[in-house]
């Protein structure tokens, strides 16, 4: 653990210099997928909801680090659900942002049907990212009569479980690349209530994910060993997106993006 934790921790700072950089394409040239929520898409509050372009994260940056053209099909709300079916509940995707905004790329129907469309007609494809699953829980918390801290909380990582093997088998069926799992960060690692469920979601993510022969970017320990010098506060840190109001929002930072794509450079 401790090796591990040291490694990640020599891949962020390297991955910090690296990505404030100008990007330099390699020879590893192909397609990238990344799929997902308002993590993967790069989401913040405030921003030109209009121009798709004015969201960066993890994918953006990581395709740009490796030379990768990228389809970032990824919206912000999607849920494990609504990823598979368009009329199943999201947390502001198909019933919200996908009405008023447009996305990194335009399709009509799920985000699934897209990327078995994207994957049977781009052949080079080199990369397939995720992150999925939070706002399952979060729906959850809203829905729930124990706002999901006991039985509705297990019914539910079961659901995203479930969710998330079709998912990852509808991927598979077409694409034997490298896949990758980008998993989720503590909003407050001082916390541990708020630790011990984040912890949970991952185990339940890593644990398909596995299944379907994918590694995993640690999010995880990324912000953790990234806000070590803040007693594990990420918003102190800069790893989220500061509100006018004060406090953070909960989608990360340009610098939070930056640790995440230094996951994703060690898992691969």
């Amino acid at each position: 653990m401790l090796r591990r934790f040291l490694a990640i921790a020599a891949v962020v700072v390297a991955a910090s210099s690296l990505l404030t950089a100008p990007a330099q394409a390699t020879s590893r040239h192909g397609g990238y997928l990344a799929l997902g929520d308002s993590v993967a898409f790069g989401y913040r509050p405030n921003a030109d909801y209009s121009n798709a372009a004015a969201f960066s994260g993890y994918a953006e940056k990581y395709a740009a680090l490796r030379g990768l053209r990228l389809a970032n099909a990824s919206c912000p709300g999607e849920t494990t659900g609504s990823l598979l079916v368009v009329t199943a509940p999201s947390n502001g995707c198909e019933n919200g942002y996908r009405l008023a905004y447009p996305l990194h790329v335009s399709y009509a129907g799920a985000q699934i049907d897209y990327a078995v469309r994207y994957l049977r007609t781009h052949r080079d494809t080199k990369l397939v990212t995720l992150t999925i699953g939070a706002n399952d829980m979060f729906l959850c918390q809203d829905n729930t009569p124990d706002h999901c801290t006991g039985a509705s909380f297990n019914a539910a990582l079961n659901q995203v479980s479930r969710n998330l093997a079709a998912i990852l088998s509808a991927v598979r069926a077409q694409y034997r690349g490298d896949l990758v799992l980008v998993s989720y960060y503590s909003l407050d690692y001082r916390d541990p209530t708020q630790v011990a469920q984040v912890k949970a979601l991952n185990a339940a993510l890593v644990q398909v994910t596995r299944r379907y022969h994918g590694k995993v970017a640690d999010g995880f320990t990324a912000f953790l060993v990234a806000s070590l010098r803040t007693g594990g506060d990420p918003c102190a840190a800069g790893l989220l997106v500061k509100l006018p109001t004060g406090g953070c929002d909960v989608h990360p930072s340009a610098a939070g993006h930056r640790a995440l794509t230094a996951a994703l450079a060690f898992a691969r």
